[in-house]
């Protein structure tokens, strides 16, 4: 089910990269709420131009390890433990965030910075479970405008990702 409120028509590419994002959520059975905001720069400004508790906005940090890409999910009111997700992961001492241009190559059809943790070819690996102790989270559609409004737990189904603390103590 899906709740968009009405676009002037000035977004263009925002537009058709949120009506992508809804049609994988449909497509997955997944009721999700698509949300119109200010321009975004960050999951903080974010959760304050939606108006949501930067606890229940996802942030999606993407990282590559041995030219792999792996997308994890955590609250934007948190810092993602590099070592805890190596642990998790078996990943080398080679993680790293991916750069910026990166990031615009492997998912082009994403703006840089606004990438859900789902509806990619490289759905999210991890989701800290600190998200799951919300009923619904708030996660970027694919441009810095919208957000989607869906259950932590349909993230997970439908993107087959690992639960576990990976945040900052």
């Amino acid at each position: 089910m899906s709740a968009m409120s009405a676009a002037d028509g000035s977004a263009g590419p925002a537009i058709v990269r949120s009506q992508a994002i809804a049609a994988f959520l449909e497509g997955a059975g997944v009721e999700y709420e698509l949300i119109e905001h200010e321009p975004t720069m960050s999951a903080a400004a974010e959760a304050r131009a939606a108006h949501y508790a930067p606890e229940q906005v996802a942030k999606t940090v993407i990282l590559r390890d041995r030219g792999a890409f792996v997308l994890v999910a955590i609250p934007s009111s948190e810092r993602l433990d590099l070592h805890k997700l190596r642990e998790l992961l078996g990943a080398t001492r080679r993680l790293r965030l991916a750069d910026e241009d990166e990031i615009s190559r492997e998912f082009p059809s994403m703006e840089v910075g606004a990438v859900p943790p789902f509806a990619t070819a490289v759905p999210a690996e991890v989701m800290d479970r600190a998200l799951l102790g919300q009923q619904r989270i708030l996660c970027p559609a694919g441009d810095h405008r919208h957000s989607v409004l869906v259950d932590p737990r349909d993230v997970v189904r439908v993107s087959s990702a690992r639960i576990a603390d990976v945040c900052m103590d």
